[in-house]
């Protein structure tokens, strides 16, 4: 929370919610890809493609 925090400055609370449900996998994963993240928008969709059913 703290790596997206500071990239996009505030993270909506329904995102985090999303954030602190995934597996410690995804977590790792989407370290990773915040790389590569130029907006909130490519979080959102990383969260999409990446959620647990």
């Amino acid at each position: 929370m703290q790596l997206l925090t500071h990239r996009f400055s505030q993270i909506s609370p329904e995102l985090e919610q999303q954030i602190r449900r995934i597996s410690t996998d995804h977590l790792e994963a989407l370290g990773k890809a915040l790389l590569d993240f130029s907006g909130i928008t490519d979080l959102q969709t990383w969260l999409e493609n990446h959620s647990q059913a």
